[in-house]
């Protein structure tokens, strides 16, 4: 199963997309895709479209979505929840379902635990992918997100396998 991790940003949008096999996870490609400043509508048609572009692409199976909390400004919030927005929308476009969770989950997650530092994120990424070249830290972000969501479903698979 291919999974397709997104890290929202306005100005950068990190994504990753790992292999599942069982237990084994294999990095498959990550990168950003940039919008630069100026008018809000055009800023979200290109993540839109380089998302969709990504997708189209890896053809994923699965997609998962860091949740997002309140920024400094009301402001800054509602321009970081529009490009989360395109980060839900493009993969359902394409028919995926879409796991979302909070930041403290993907590090619990990834690293043992929910308040890690960016810096231990992006190392145990590098552990568990291992070779892995990343893009930058949104990158490595969204495949955190990816692992989170990894390990969510084969959770769930074993717990349907153990109430059958």
């Amino acid at each position: 199963m291919k999974i397709i991790g997104i890290d929202p940003g306005l100005r950068n949008m990190g994504w990753g997309v790992i292999e599942t096999d069982g237990p084994r996870l294999r990095h498959v490609a990550n990168g950003i895709i940039h919008s630069d400043g100026g008018d809000l509508g055009p800023r979200l048609l290109v993540l839109f479209r380089g998302l969709s572009q990504v997708i189209a692409t890896h053809a994923p199976d699965a997609a998962a979505v860091e949740q997002t909390f309140v920024n400094k400004d009301a402001v800054g919030t509602l321009k970081l929840g529009q490009a989360r927005g395109i980060a839900l929308l493009a993969p359902a476009e394409a028919g995926l379902e879409i796991g979302e969770y909070a930041p403290n989950a993907v590090k619990k997650a990834v690293v043992g635990v929910g308040h890690a530092g960016k810096e231990q994120v992006e190392h145990m990424v590098r552990f568990m992918l291992p070779g892995v070249e990343l893009a930058g830290p949104d990158a490595a972000d969204a495949l955190a997100i990816a692992i989170c969501h990894a390990h969510h479903l084969q959770g769930r698979s074993l717990r349907i396998k153990a109430s059958a």
